[in-house]
């Protein structure tokens, strides 16, 4: 089986399952999942790194089993991975069946792969597993939870392909799990000594009738991966410091962050190329995730869980209403997030629970918001700060990463391998993305 892209191929050579090295206890063989894994979107999200070749890359029989061994011993303990969705879609039966893992070949050296990647980063659609492509939720109990997929090049470069159902895991459960393997690999760790997170989020927030606590969800658009393509963006330290001249600290009253500005900057040049679009300014609705584990201030023993625990704070643009001067917007998007984690840091569970219900209900199934056609949708995921470099498994540093399944239009945002930057995939339109990359601000501040 092969898939091509221009004259790049990707041969798969082999498919196995990978399963824990000692059985699942029968105690922990029914993981249940919380409130927050029930209203996660049901898909795949993958996940690619490279590395360049180096003396220590050599994905020979030695080092593949090593690859294998240590997922094997760290599956042991992040059990709920190996086993599958029961059918009620509420649980996950920990039989051990298995992380699916393939093993691939590309007809390319992985230098002449990059200078192509950073030009266009579709090709990193090569890489990915294609069968987490097109997820029909009803079928979801039947797929592997996670799929890794290894490609070798013809010059010993490699690129680590991980996708994971979003409602067995988010992304701090992902990026943990990840850079845990690959120390676990590196320095050999054994079983006994692998213990990084915690399984009892159901403990703290049980599933509910979701039928009484959400609206209806919002009908989603037909899968749209061929309509939706990904450009990548830089922007280094100077050109962060020209951005914080420009929205000026007087004006929005605190010091924002990196991350904030940035957002601001993608947001508005997004809504300009919506106007270019559509011949007038539409309301914008962007949804920005927040991870809640250290948060939650009367629940200090979710700080390592698995799973999801995650509210999705909403950014709306109201034309009219909301001005369009750079500052206004880090102002909206900085008020927002402190309000959303303000009103989900309650003193009990429950509480929690019908905050975020709420704030859902408001807005992402709200029939004026996201639920109309009228609204542009966004997501503006930060991945700064997570330990995604730190993903050595004996190979060195990745040097190119790709996020995403393509299935919404998305901005993430990720420390930049080489000094002090950040990098932000924009996953657009077609139509969208030749508008958004002509934005003054955009070609301004960043390269691409």
């Amino acid at each position: 089986m092969a898939f091509q892209k221009e004259n790049m191929q990707v041969e798969i050579i082999s498919t196995k399952f990978i399963k824990p090295s000692s059985p699942t206890p029968n105690h922990l063989q029914i993981y249940k999942l919380c409130f927050f894994d029930q209203v996660t979107d049901e898909t795949h999200l993958p996940l690619v790194l490279f590395y360049p070749p180096t003396n220590n890359i050599n994905l020979s029989s030695h080092h593949e089993e090593q690859l294998e061994q240590s997922l094997s011993r760290i599956l042991t303990h992040v059990y709920p991975i190996s086993g599958r969705f029961n059918e009620d879609i509420n649980s996950i039966s920990c039989q051990d069946q298995g992380v699916k893992f393939i093993k691939a070949k590309m007809n390319s050296k992985l230098n002449e792969f990059l200078d192509k990647a950073h030009k266009d980063v579709n090709l990193s659609l090569l890489c990915w597993p294609q069968d987490s492509w097109n997820v029909d939720p009803s079928n979801l109990f039947a797929m592997p939870l996670v799929i890794i997929q290894i490609t070798e090049f013809e010059c010993g470069g490699l690129a680590l392909s991980l996708s994971h159902v979003h409602m067995a895991m988010d992304g701090y459960s992902t990026f943990s799990f990840i850079n845990e393997w690959s120390k676990v690999c590196r320095l050999e760790i054994p079983v006994e000594k692998i213990d990084f997170m915690s399984f009892d989020l159901a403990n703290v927030f049980p599933t509910r009738d979701l039928s009484k606590l959400l609206l209806p969800r919002v009908p989603t658009e037909d899968r749209v991966e061929s309509k939706l393509v990904a450009k990548r963006l830089y922007i280094n330290e100077d050109s962060i410091s020209r951005l914080r001249e420009k929205v000026g600290g007087d004006l929005c009253k605190f010091k924002p962050s990196r991350v904030e500005m940035i957002t601001a900057l993608l947001l508005r040049a997004l809504i300009r190329a919506s106007e270019k679009k559509h011949g007038y300014l539409r309301r914008s609705l962007m949804n920005i995730p927040i991870n809640l584990r250290t948060r939650l201030t009367c629940l200090p023993q979710v700080e390592k869980s698995f799973g999801n625990l995650g509210v999705d704070a909403p950014i709306k643009f109201i034309p009219g209403e909301n001005k369009m001067e750079l500052h206004e917007f880090v102002t909206l998007i900085h008020n927002t997030v402190k309000e959303t984690i303000a009103t989900c840091d309650k003193t009990s569970p429950e509480d929690i629970v019908f905050a975020v219900s709420n704030i859902y209900n408001k807005s992402f199934l709200a029939q004026d918001w996201g639920g109309s056609d009228e609204v542009d949708k966004y997501t503006s995921s930060s991945l700064c700060k997570f330990p995604i470099q730190e993903a050595d498994f004996g190979w060195g540093k990745p040097c190119l990463m790709h996020f995403g399944s393509r299935h919404d239009q998305c901005c993430w945002l990720y420390d930049a391998e080489c000094g002090n930057g950040i990098c932000v995939q924009v996953d657009l339109k077609e139509d969208h993305m030749h508008l958004f990359e002509c934005d003054n601000d955009i070609k301004y501040f960043f390269s691409f």
